[in-house]
């Protein structure tokens, strides 16, 4: 489902709540690094995540604390435009690949859902292309984009995911009744999900599933 015109109006969400914004606004973070690190990106969508990232880095905190900031809610607005169209182009990875099975088991919000798995997964990823003797440049320029910092390190990325999530108050996803007996099976179903062909580097079930136990 693809429309021919997009109004992209930051007016309309003067009013939305915080815990929406939040949620959503951590939706639109996670649909900008995924495509950036992703299997596909591609020098386009590259430009299109650098942009709307510095944006929410700006942005996203600044506009949960005041709802009625018209340039954050504009930054937000223009980022979460720029990330479905770098998603639409380069895809998303495992952290929208968990997001899918569990919105559909679990009342729980997507956008949150995102933010909690955001952290864990990102350094899952790092490891895994570490271990592959793969290239780990893109998680540092993330970091450095939104840490301000050109020497930031990957680490400090996930340092200041973890930070926000927290500032953000997005809940853990044991609040939503999942358990860590379910990890299995959504690790599983997240394996099926289109959104895992994208991922930087393939991911076994196991290690799926362990991102929903850290994310508990």
């Amino acid at each position: 489902m693809l429309p021919r015109v997009a109004i992209v109006d930051p007016e309309l969400t003067l009013n939305l709540p915080r815990r929406v914004t939040a949620s959503t606004g951590c939706d639109a973070l996670v649909q900008l690094i995924e495509p950036f690190v992703s299997s596909r990106a591609n020098p386009i969508t590259d430009g299109l995540c650098r942009e709307g990232l510095a944006r929410i880095a700006r942005s996203l905190r600044r506009v949960c604390e005041a709802g009625t900031d018209l340039s954050a809610r504009e930054d937000m607005a223009v980022a979460s435009l720029l990330g479905g169209l770098a998603l639409a182009n380069a895809g998303l990875g495992a952290v929208h690949g968990l997001a899918s099975p569990i919105g559909g088991r679990f009342d729980a919000p997507h956008g949150a859902v995102c933010g909690i798995l955001l952290a864990p997964t990102m350094e899952t990823n790092w490891r895994a292309l570490k271990a592959a003797g793969r290239s780990v440049q893109r998680f540092e320029e993330v970091a450095q984009i939104l840490t301000g910092n050109s020497a930031a390190g990957a680490l400090d990325g996930f340092a200041w995911v973890r930070e926000l999530i927290q500032a953000l108050e997005i809940p853990r996803l044991g609040s939503y009744g999942i358990t860590a007996g379910e990890a299995e099976a959504l690790g599983q179903a997240a394996l099926a999900t289109s959104s895992m062909k994208a991922n930087p580097i393939a991911l076994s079930g196991a290690q799926v599933a362990e991102l929903v136990c850290r994310s508990l």
